[in-house]
């Protein structure tokens, strides 16, 4: 399953993916993981959560990105939860590449059984058709 928190900047979106990270540790007989851009969020997150940097590994673009998440889930098959901060800050803003990278994610996510949760800043109709059809929008 895919899951977008979109809201503009400023709206919470951040604050909800916090909550979603300890609601999937509560409910999570497997591991955690948190990725976000920089290391804001270190003070934040549950210890038992990995907390990722994306800029500590060079991350930048949809396929750099695909593949860093997908490393993940080949690297640990008991991961249950990936959750993502600040989407577009590490893979783009180009709202098709997005779109591209999700349904990939999706597939990754039915092959892994690993739910993954983004934060996406912007508005709902920024977003193509096929983003909004294929993830559950919060």
């Amino acid at each position: 399953m895919v899951k977008l928190l979109i809201g503009e900047k400023g709206s919470g979106k951040t604050k909800k993916l916090l909550d979603a990270v300890n609601e999937a540790l509560a409910n999570s007989k497997g591991n955690v993981i948190c990725v976000e851009k920089d290391d804001l969020l270190r003070y934040q997150v549950n210890y038992r959560v990995r907390l990722l940097a994306a800029a500590n590994y060079g991350i930048s673009g949809y396929e750099a990105f695909y593949g860093f998440l997908s490393g993940l889930c080949a690297g640990d098959h008991d991961v249950t939860d990936i959750l993502v901060d600040a989407t577009l800050k590490i893979g783009g803003r180009d709202y098709e590449e997005l779109a591209k990278f999700l349904q990939k994610i999706a597939r990754l996510s039915e092959l892994t059984d690993t739910v993954f949760t983004f934060t996406v800043s912007t508005d709902r109709e920024n977003l193509p058709e096929s983003i909004q059809n294929l993830c559950e929008i919060l």
